[in-house]
């Protein structure tokens, strides 16, 4: 004998609270709901409006260094420490849920250059302009005992730059040449040069453990493979790198940052151009750093700005600036991918939201499913051009601003010049450049 049983979930027509509206049975045929499309546009619209009124992305200034903030580095298991670097030789480790300085120390005499966090978590390093390498201890020492290093390096050169192996006791710095060191010994294991100039910055290759890259003064990129004894490939630029880093999600790919207001996303199997040219800012950017998804990055630059730039486009999402905020010099995005930690000239270190407009804190299911839901509302009714400018739309600062102008003419004069010599090359035999290799001079291998 067969019995059928009616089966309704409570949570379908009971009120959570009792001032809350009764819940309707719908019924969504699209024939009973002509204006669905209509009424759908009018709340996308609602959404994006509101989305703009609480993007507030500033949430607090850590202010204590004396000098310029000239570097930055995240712990590895703790997402509330970080560590910060100034120019005047001073290491500050802060406390970021307390928005407080927890310990401070004087690491070097002149700027600190670089540093970085053992994969573990229990030591990190710094170098400075007194050409030495230090590692310290994370918890600091105890009561009455004096604030020395755990072990010091003394070099023959500055060291501008360092970065730690991702699993290993390895570690890399950079300055005439690039240098790989073993934590117990005193002298490189390993030393790669590929001329004289100076290497600014070094970054291991998350996913590949012997694989490197680092940016050189004579506007070049490098990689090096640690198991060789020369590097592998160097791909010359039209103007100066300042920063790299690798994509932790794609580890073939990696974005420079660079001296001509741009940055290029290269995949290093094929060096020859860039994947991607991401154009906004209007002065030399100086650092960037991946979100832990690997979808988008940040950036910082000489404009006093610091943009968001999806990782497959190449204008920005999101731009953030102070009236107060100077020349940003370095830049993090935050482990949990939530937050973005950003260093400048005038001595402070500024947290931000990843999304300008997110609500901090516990959301209640009803309220996380109208979030979802206008989510998808914009993401439905995006192309439409009234919904496309409101969520396009930022206040920028009028010298920016102008410099964007200006910068636009000059790109749509050069536009206009090449279709010009286009036109006349169909005629005769006058060469013509193309996009493609107004960013590359050589490719050397």
């Amino acid at each position: 004998m067969k019995v059928k049983v009616l089966s309704r979930n409570p949570d379908d027509y009971i009120r959570e609270t009792k001032k809350d509206i009764q819940r309707v049975p719908r019924n969504y045929d699209p024939s009973l709901h002509p204006f669905e499309v209509p009424r759908e546009y009018s709340r996308a619209l609602n959404a994006v409006k509101l989305e703009r009124v609480f993007a507030k992305p500033f949430l607090a200034s850590l202010d204590g260094h004396r000098d310029g903030v000239n570097c930055m580095a995240k712990h590895p298991q703790s997402l509330s420490s970080l560590l910060s670097g100034a120019c005047d030789g001073e290491v500050k480790i802060w406390n970021l849920t307390k928005r407080e300085c927890v310990r401070t120390l004087q690491a070097h005499e002149g700027f600190v250059r670089g540093m970085c966090v053992r994969f573990c978590g229990t030591s990190f390093f710094t170098t400075g302009d007194d050409k030495t390498i230090k590692q310290w201890d994370m918890n600091g020492p105890g009561y009455g005992e004096e604030e020395e290093p755990l072990n010091t390096i003394l070099g023959k050169s500055v060291y501008t730059g360092i970065d730690h192996h991702w699993k290993e006791g390895t570690f890399a710095t950079c300055g005439q040449q690039v240098d790989i060191w073993d934590e117990q010994r005193t002298s490189p294991i390993r030393s790669f040069s590929w001329g004289v100039d100076s290497i600014i910055s070094v970054r291991f290759n998350p996913v590949e453990p012997e694989l490197l890259a680092s940016c050189v003064s004579n506007r070049s990129i490098v990689l090096y493979d640690m198991r060789q004894a020369t590097p592998l490939k160097k791909v010359i630029m039209k103007m100066r790198s300042n920063a790299l880093c690798w994509n932790p999600m794609e580890a073939f790919m990696f974005t420079c940052a660079n001296e001509d207001y741009n940055l290029y996303t290269f995949d290093m199997r094929r060096l020859d151009s860039p994947v991607m040219v991401h154009m906004d800012h209007v002065s030399a950017v100086l650092d960037l750093d991946y979100s832990p998804t690997g979808k988008e990055f940040v950036s910082a630059s000489f404009d006093k700005s610091i943009r968001i730039f999806p990782a497959d486009s190449g204008h920005s999402r999101e731009v953030y600036h102070t009236k107060r905020m100077q020349h940003v010099i370095c830049v993090k995005w935050s482990s949990d991918s939530k937050y973005i930690l950003s260093g400048s000239d005038e001595m402070n270190i500024r947290l931000w939201k990843a999304n300008a407009s997110e609500k901090l804190g516990v959301l209640a299911p009803r309220e996380k499913a109208a979030l979802n839901y206008n989510q998808k509302l914009k993401e439905k009714f995006q192309h439409h051009p009234k919904i496309q400018r409101i969520a396009r739309h930022r206040h920028l600062p009028k010298t920016i601003f102008s410099q964007i102008k200006e910068l636009r003419i000059m790109r749509n004069a050069q536009r206009r010049k090449l279709m010009n010599v286009r036109k006349h090359s169909k005629s005769g035999s006058v060469p013509v450049m193309t996009e493609r290799k107004k960013h590359m001079v050589a490719v050397v291998e």
